[in-house]
């Protein structure tokens, strides 16, 4: 094998392939019209490379160091030197253990989630069709060597640059490598190049270059094309400076009223330092990663797999869902209805001549559906055909000629109503009664095919009429209840005539109002009436006679007033409409083209999986909201009540040591936050910063309030030293941290369901277990007695009924000023709309 790769040519670019001829290629790559062999794509993968290009990825061992490196990182370790030059060891283990615990934390968590995309990204890689051994199969992309035979047709993506072999034409939109705006033709010999699309048209072709070594590989940027930061990512980052400019501001007056009153400079420089690592939310980033992740990994087992990660926030706020009509909510397969007999006839015996009219070796969709209603496997056997002329769209039916076991012969046609009478010139009594059938049927949606079969003369008679239609899914009209009631507003688009859609639309309760799509997308290029142009398409229950290019538009003027709109599509022409949707859905069995542009690629059929993704995204942005609040309440709490306390009694509440326990002992929950059971928000969820601020603040100042009274009691009436305060302060805290989690991770009585998972109940208890015994046994404190810390839990769990009072107190309060806000705006908007019309 060795010697084989020393043999190979060096690798190919695209300049010195396109001037050769596809002889002189196959010289060169040193392979021939059969393809290559498993042996030789090995030996090739091992010289040339896998067809990717190379991600640089950084050491596990360089990852790990670099959250050591930074603003948080260097103020543990400098408040850690300090530790060690005033000599207080029991400090600085603490902070060590802090510095390692974040490393280690943030570390694992980025480690996970970006496992998890690799594996997500792996089920959605790209596959090519290759001739190997002599035989046609599909591979990943990844795997194709120079020299691979490979097929190109519609809606692939080109997976290596290749010079056309065989075949008539391919037509290859190459914009985004070239800059041309339109699609180009392309023919034998002609190189097509990596990351491509084919447009139209089927050819085979050779590979010529691979991974770094194409056109797309070599021109690529080197650093990665910046991301869209979506509206959620937006608001944490928002929050997470916030919370650092709070700190900030209370320990630079820490500070400056420390350094009036004499305090020792090591001490009150190694204090706040340490109280602005414990306020900064430096598990922020580590939770947000990880509960995307496991909710991606969550969303793929419910078939849905997410192209990155900040698509599932627009998909927990998508408000309206254009979802394409045939395979979504429709079962994508033609059947058969009750047919409308003439000249005599029975139910059987008409759908006995279309099946014999039918090619049943190789049924298209309206033989397949004729051939499933005949009542028995052995119906045809008594029958040969002799003859056989398919269907074409000049002659619009088609005809067998049928020999019986008994010697009869006889002919039988199917095909289009009007061609079919034609063919018998029936009476106009027929005639009339034949049309009057298929227009009712066409009222419905349903497609008309004729049938006639030979009497013993050989004349043609009209035996009847067969309706088809393409039944709704049989979960699609529950799906959409649920839709309705998630506040999703479901609008089917079709590319049928209005009839079709208007039928489909009320079997599945989703109203009459279809518009076509062509009067809206002629209307966009009028000024004067686009802002009534987006009203009637928010206002539609659906679109009919829809092509793929107008659904970029219909997604424009849905968008136009202020929706987070979804869009399905699986073809090449979707992609344009499944980028600008804020969620491109990619329905099961889409092409490479809609699977690349799409932020939402189906592994299973029908609406019901894309409502259940849409369910799940809404929990993971959920647990996200709760993290925020209790996040915000715990750092005005501890910074608020720990200035406060020291402005006013001139001492440290509570020791450095204290504040990182307590920065440990409230990170380790809330790690386990990303599998929380959370509540299902019945309307689509958007970012609401001042409903999460002033519930924060709310709870925060509560919480300083009741500290503060226990501070009171602990130091006025039991006259606890200030040791022993320390200590009492410090299990509150911790205590007290908890259970507000419990309040802000659900908007009902959090006694109520939904109740919290396992793991993270699991995690609260032994944390609370181990602040127990730290101020129990005196674990680097000064010990309490039991009975206080009985007491202080007792305090605690008071409260926490009191903050969970005021919790619903105020969402009761902003959800009446929302729907105050709603109605104000709802009554513009329809006089707005009246004055206009």
């Amino acid at each position: 094998m060795k010697n084989e790769s020393q043999t190979l040519p060096p690798p190919l670019d695209a300049e010195h392939a396109k001037s050769m001829t596809t002889e002189a290629l196959l010289t060169y790559l040193a392979c021939d019209a059969k393809g290559l062999s498993t042996a030789d794509v090995q030996s090739r993968l091992s010289f040339y490379g896998l067809n990717t290009i190379q991600e640089k990825h950084r050491s596990l061992l360089l990852k790990f160091l670099s959250y050591f490196w930074g603003p948080i990182a260097w103020m543990i370790e400098i408040a850690a030197v300090l530790s060690a030059f005033a000599h207080n060891t029991d400090d600085l283990v603490i902070i060590l253990i802090l510095l390692f615990f974040n490393a280690i934390v943030g570390f694992w968590q980025e480690y996970q989630a970006g496992n998890a995309i690799e594996q997500l990204k792996k089920n959605l890689a790209l596959k090519a069709r290759v001739l190997r051994d002599g035989q046609w199969r599909e591979v990943d992309a990844a795997q194709l060597a120079p020299g691979d035979k490979v097929k190109i047709r519609l809606g692939d993506v080109v997976p290596a640059d290749i010079v056309l072999w065989e075949g008539d034409y391919l037509t290859i939109d190459q914009s985004a490598l070239t800059g041309e705006s339109l699609p180009v033709d392309k023919h034998i010999g002609e190189l097509i190049y990596s990351s491509s699309i084919a447009k139209q048209g089927e050819m085979l072709g050779l590979v010529t270059s691979t991974g770094a070594n194409t056109y797309f590989g070599k021109t690529a940027k080197l650093v990665g094309s910046a991301e869209t930061v979506s509206h959620f990512k937006k608001a944490v980052i928002n929050i997470g400076d916030y919370l650092i400019l709070m700190s900030l501001v209370l320990v630079v007056i820490l500070v400056l009223v420390g350094l009036e009153r004499q305090l020792p400079i090591m001490e009150l420089v190694q204090f706040a330092l340490i109280l602005t690592v414990a306020s900064i939310p430096v598990a922020l980033p580590a939770v947000l990663s990880v509960t995307m992740a496991v909710g991606a990994i969550k969303l793929a087992k419910l078939k849905a797999i997410v192209s990155r990660l900040e698509a599932i926030e627009e998909l927990a706020g998508m408000d309206i869902l254009c979802s394409d009509k045939t395979g979504t909510l429709t079962q994508n397969k033609l059947t058969l209805g009750e047919p409308v007999m003439f000249t005599g006839t029975d139910k059987q015996a008409i759908i006995l001549a279309a099946a014999l009219a039918s090619d049943s070796e190789n049924p298209d969709a309206i033989d397949g559906a004729i051939l499933q209603q005949l009542n028995n496997d052995q119906a045809l056997k008594p029958y040969q055909q002799s003859h056989f002329v398919p269907f074409d769209p000049v002659q619009k039916r088609t005809e067998a000629s049928i020999k019986s076991d008994q010697g009869q012969t006889f002919k039988v046609s199917k095909g289009a109503t009007q061609v079919i009478l034609d063919l018998c010139s029936p009476d106009a009594e027929i005639r009339n009664h034949a049309d009057q059938v298929v227009n009712e049927f066409a009222l419905k949606g349903y497609r008309a095919l004729g049938v006639a079969k030979t009497d013993a003369g050989g004349r043609w008679l009209f035996l009847g009429v067969l309706p088809l239609f393409d039944p709704p899914r049989e979960d699609a009209a529950q799906t959409i209840k649920e839709a309705k009631q998630h506040g999703i507003d479901i609008k089917m688009v079709t590319g049928d005539n209005i009839a079709i859609a208007k039928q489909i639309a009320g079997e599945l309760g989703l109203g009459q109002n279809i518009l076509l799509a062509e009067q809206l997308i002629k209307a966009k290029d009028q000024e004067d009436i686009i802002h009534q142009v987006a009203q009637c398409a928010e206002r539609a229950d659906g679109f009919a006679q829809v092509f793929p290019e107008h659904k970029y538009w219909l997604v424009k003027d849905l968008q136009a007033n202020k929706h987070l709109v979804g869009m399905t599509g699986d073809g090449v022409n979707d992609a344009p409409a499944l980028k600008q949707a804020d969620v491109g859905i990619a329905v099961s069995g889409a092409t490479d083209a809609a699977r690349a542009a799409a932020d939402l690629v189906l592994t299973g059929t029908g609406l019901s999986v894309i409502i259940n993704a849409i369910e799940e995204a809404r929990r993971i942005f959920e647990r996200m909201n709760a993290y925020a609040i209790y996040r915000i309440t715990e750092t005005i709490r501890i910074m608020l009540f720990m200035v406060s306390a020291i402005l006013i009694y001139n001492f440290y509440p509570i020791t450095a040591v204290m504040i990182i326990l307590l920065a440990l002992l409230n990170d380790l929950p809330i790690l386990t936050i990303a599998k929380d059971n959370t509540w299902l928000s019945p309307t689509p969820v958007r970012w609401e910063m001042r409903k999460v601020l002033t519930l924060a603040t709310v709870l925060g100042v509560l919480g300083v309030t009741e500290t503060f009274l226990l501070l009171i009691i602990a130091k006025n009436h039991f006259h606890v030293g200030l040791d022993q305060l320390q200590t009492i302060i410090f299990l509150k805290l911790a205590v007290s941290g908890h259970l507000t989690l419990f309040v802000a991770r659900t908007r009902n009585c959090f006694l109520f369901q939904p109740f919290p998972n396992p793991l993270l109940l699991f995690a609260i208890i032994s944390t609370q277990i181990v602040a127990a015994c730290i101020a129990g046994f005196g674990w680097f404190v000064t010990s309490i007695s039991w009975e206080y810390v009985g007491l202080i839990w007792a305090y605690c769990l008071f409260w926490v009924f009191v903050e969970d009072f005021m919790k619903l107190r105020v969402y009761r309060q902003l959800d009446c000023k929302t729907v105050k806000h709603s109605r104000f705006l709802g009554m513009l908007n329809r006089s707005l709309h009246s004055h206009f019309r």
